[in-house]
């Protein structure tokens, strides 16, 4: 479903991705850990085009995109090609980004809409069934303001799943959120990968990553350290750098 052949990106002279190579299948769920600094917000963003690459080549469903050398030629996709590969691989942030002025329901129609060009009657049933599905039915009417951060992120949840994504990208989602809502969010998240969805999900929550992950990846100064099953990367990881991250948050954690 996605694939990433020797990424490369560079901030100026700060060099954040380097010949990043990994992928996940249909229907798996990866998450991605690592210390602050090691690229991991990056690399989601380059998947999702909301960055580009430097070089090396993302492949979407088996196929190059965004910017790719074929037959010795780099081609661009043209960005109306870009904003139909987003509608596919759906993202969400650490921060809400809700409009302020929309009620979470018209807040989750509105790109299914504008975008996918459905009628409004059949975004509204969908938006009230995706409200049901993140437990927020008695919010339908309310506008951000009016919701806690738990919620907002709910309805974030839900909104990038009303463009029906066939992949989804989460990017530390609960890090802006107080310690008794994180639950809240993990729960759908844990729902959705119950539900099959392809997800890969860059978090620092070590426990949902253990229950949940199909595989775990230890990035650390943009360079993919290792991967494996979560049963071997949280107890006999092979390399000293995953296992002094793992004991530093065991440390905080004490």
């Amino acid at each position: 479903m996605i694939r990433l052949e020797r990424v490369n990106k560079s901030f100026g002279h700060l060099r954040v991705l380097r010949e990043v190579s990994l992928e996940v299948k249909k229907g798996e769920v990866v998450c991605v850990i690592g210390p602050s600094g090691a690229g991991k917000s990056t690399l989601l963003r380059c998947i999702n085009h909301l960055e580009s690459v430097d070089s090396g080549t993302i492949y979407l469903d088996d196929q190059p995109v965004y910017r790719f050398t074929r037959d010795g030629k780099v081609t661009t996709d043209p960005e109306r090609r870009i904003e139909a590969l987003r509608c596919e691989v759906g993202m969400v942030f650490q921060s809400f980004n809700l409009f302020p002025h929309l009620t979470a329901l018209e807040n989750i129609m509105l790109a299914p809409m504008h975008v996918r060009r459905e009628p409004r009657e059949a975004a509204r049933v969908n938006a009230l069934a995706l409200l049901a599905k993140v437990g927020l039915s008695d919010k339908v009417d309310a506008y951000p303001q009016e919701l806690s951060g738990g919620q907002q992120q709910r309805v974030a949840i839900a909104r990038a799943l009303a463009m029906r994504p066939q992949a989804m990208l989460f990017d530390e989602v609960t890090s802006a959120l107080d310690p008794e809502l994180i639950g809240e969010v993990l729960r759908v998240m844990r729902q959705l990968a119950a539900e099959g969805m392809t997800m890969l999900i860059v978090t620092h929550e070590m426990g949902f990553a253990r229950d949940v992950a199909d595989r775990v990846i230890f990035m650390a100064d943009g360079v993919v350290v290792e991967e494996g099953p979560p049963e071997v990367i949280f107890t006999r990881p092979r390399h000293e750098r995953t296992r002094q991250f793992l004991q530093s948050i065991l440390d905080r954690g004490a």
